[in-house]
């Protein structure tokens, strides 16, 4: 969680530059202690960065906010503990489409067993352009995280078995991985479901289970999400011409009964 100071008006307002050299030296201390964390992980270390961070609140009452803001912007996150985030690092590389920045942080995150890091790094594999973007590398990542279930990079990975991108194209397996996102209540891996269901690929073909399935596809898309809800209703309404009242009736039950899952296998 990145920390962000409310400083009011105050008396007796240091120098301003006396600030900037004091932000300046505050900003060198919590990246060593951030660097010595990620060298050795002891307790000391970590200790060190709390004690920063309780000297940056000191510093921070009764200053000037204009002075500093920028400084202290810069600052890396830290938690509640005083413990420097890495993560939090990698992920704002990425949201400002620094890639290579995201790469080299998330790596070691993801080595480590981080299954949101492992998904973020599948998706900048797939996603990317140019010489970043690597399928197989993709797959991987995508599969590690999967196996520990996360929602986004099993859906993700059932897509790349849908398209063979990366893998040989395998629909029952892409079917099997949509269904794991789904049953968390991922919109999207619903309604791919949906149509798989619907065109029998990977699945028996079931136009009950594919109504359910993209049924509940438009009640989990936001409202805002205007695209894709209204293919999913558009969907919807196309398989429930294929159907009896009896049937649709059936598949609508089937859809109130459903329940999310928290983790594969295991129903909320």
């Amino acid at each position: 969680m990145a920390w962000r100071f409310r400083i009011g008006p105050g008396r007796g307002r240091p120098d301003p530059a006396a600030l900037q050299q004091q932000v300046k030296e505050l900003q060198a201390e919590l990246d060593s202690c951030k660097g010595e964390a990620r060298r050795s992980g002891i307790r000391d270390a970590l200790t060190a960065a709390g004690s920063v961070f309780l000297v940056a609140i000191g510093f921070a009452l009764g200053v000037n906010s204009e002075g500093i803001k920028q400084s202290m912007a810069e600052l890396p996150a830290i938690n509640f503990t005083g413990l420097v985030q890495p993560a939090e690092a990698a992920y704002a590389a990425y949201e400002k489409g620094d890639n290579v920045t995201a790469l080299r942080r998330l790596r070691p995150l993801a080595e480590q067993g981080d299954a949101r890091a492992q998904s973020l790094l599948g998706s900048i594999y797939y996603t990317a352009r140019g010489d970043l973007r690597d399928d197989a590398e993709a797959v991987k990542w995508f599969g590690l995280a999967a196996a520990q279930g996360e929602a986004t990079a099993q859906f993700r990975l059932g897509l790349m078995y849908s398209e063979g991108q990366g893998v040989p194209q395998d629909h029952a397996e892409a079917a099997k991985w949509y269904r794991r996102a789904a049953d968390k209540g991922y919109a999207q891996a619903q309604y791919n479901l949906g149509l798989a269901y619907a065109a029998g690929e990977g699945v028996p073909q079931s136009h009950v289970m594919a109504h359910m399935w993209l049924n509940l596809a438009v009640a989990q898309f936001p409202a805002s999400d205007t695209r894709h809800r209204t293919s999913a209703i558009r969907s919807r309404d196309v398989v429930a011409n294929k159907l009896s009242r009896d049937q649709i009736a059936e598949a609508q039950k089937l859809a109130r009964e459903w329940r999310p899952r928290t983790q594969d296998g295991e129903t909320s």
